[in-house]
């Protein structure tokens, strides 16, 4: 039994038209720069309000220039339709080649407890507004763009061996682009017969953890669709990064922020230098041209996983000393692609007035967390290499 399905129509992008993902940026002028160069990337249909002819507008009021530009993308040439396919992805840069393996999942196999059945966990609580946007998005659009990162934990090995070898014989790509990284991400269409009934087989033949996307899969479930667009890929081609934050306002300032950490049990000294932790322990804060070292408090009779660095972040510095719900609009998730020196200068320039640096997640954590059918925080894993949007677009009228 495999939860894994070719996608009825796909449509392969034959240039210009990759992007990372609507959730990779810390700072929206960011995506209207990169509209404005390219008006084939994807982040044009994801973000629609983002676009420069539509700041200003809401994200509802430009849902029909959305469906507009990812028709006309179509219509002149920057799609290739292809039919009952599975795409092979390879991404090569600097850090080593990872796999994956471009398929339709049955929406039905999210679990989110122990209790739930299904094959495919998701792991991190979400934020709720951001579904209705992806779900309004689909429904708009009538396609998908951004998968769902899927690591398999039963075959991945297999997996792995499998989609190195199918490459290796493929020839020339259906696809090619290079990212922000330097990364180049490959596609090849898979079509129906033995290696894809194999790649098949091996993605959706074991339980599948959600890395990244988890707003995606949800909105799946809440619009309703049977499958959903994903890239299904093996612990041996990603990495867990930092994921940072930024605070724009702080309520009474740096001396109110110190004293509220004190009287939540937490302890401050000053710290070296700003910079990410390398493991478990302190977190770093930076505010006011100051780095501090802060260690959160624990809670003994919490499980494991609500005692992690980012949960304790959560818990403590941001719900006990400032008085923020981890959703509050003053909070910014950064994510690993930006720099400490980043984090920082965002602070030094006034834009932000606390960067709280974590050390990433461990693999071993993460498993952890998800064999025990618990939640991390939001926000708590940042996976590279990301699957690069619009490269691989799915019909939703063929696939659910």
């Amino acid at each position: 039994m495999t939860i894994a399905h070719p996608i009825a129509r796909a449509w392969l992008s034959t240039g210009g038209t990759g992007a990372q993902n609507y959730d990779e940026f810390a700072d929206d002028a960011e995506i209207t720069e990169i509209i404005a160069a390219n008006p084939a990337s994807a982040l044009a249909v994801e973000m629609p309000h983002r676009a420069p002819e539509n700041l200003g507008r809401s994200f509802a009021e430009t849902l029909p220039s959305a469906a507009a530009r990812l028709d006309a993308a179509q219509a002149d040439g920057h799609y290739r339709l292809h039919e009952r396919i599975v795409g092979l992805y390879r991404i090569s840069g600097e850090a080593g080649v990872g796999y994956g393996l471009w398929t339709m999942i049955d929406t039905d196999q999210i679990s989110t407890s122990a209790d739930e059945p299904g094959l495919v966990i998701r792991n991190e609580d979400v934020f709720l507004e951001k579904v209705r946007e992806r779900v309004a998005l689909a429904q708009a659009v009538g396609r998908l763009l951004s998968p769902v990162l899927l690591l398999q934990t039963a075959r991945g090995d297999e997996l792995h061996a499998a989609l190195a070898r199918t490459a290796l014989a493929a020839g020339k790509p259906d696809v090619t682009d290079t990212d922000q990284a330097g990364r180049v991400h490959e596609v090849w269409a898979v079509p129906a017969g033995p290696a894809q009934d194999e790649l098949l087989a091996l993605a959706g033949g074991g339980e599948l953890v959600v890395a990244d996307g988890n707003h995606r899969s949800l909105a799946a479930q809440t619009a309703g669709y049977p499958r959903f667009l994903a890239v299904v890929t093996t612990p041996e081609s990603v990495a867990i990064q930092p994921y940072n934050r930024l605070v724009s306002e702080l309520p009474g300032g740096v001396d109110a922020l110190l004293d509220g950490l004190r009287a939540a049990g937490a302890t401050v000294a000053p710290a070296d230098a700003a910079q990410v932790p390398t493991g478990s322990g302190p977190v770093i804060g930076y505010a006011g041209g100051m780095a501090y070292a802060i260690t959160l408090p624990a809670d003994p009779a919490a499980p494991a996983v609500d005692n992690l660095d980012h949960a304790r972040v959560e818990r403590v510095l941001l719900r006990d000393a400032l008085g923020l719900d981890p959703g509050d609009k003053r909070i910014t998730y950064v994510g690993g692609d930006y720099s400490a020196s980043w984090l920082t200068g965002e602070v030094d320039a006034g834009r932000a007035e606390l960067a709280i640096l974590v050390a990433p997640v461990t693999v071993e954590d993460f498993v952890a967390v998800n064999l025990s059918r618990q939640k991390l925080p939001r926000k708590s894993t940042w996976f590279t290499p990301k699957a690069r949007a619009g490269l691989v677009v799915a019909e939703l009228d063929s696939d659910g």
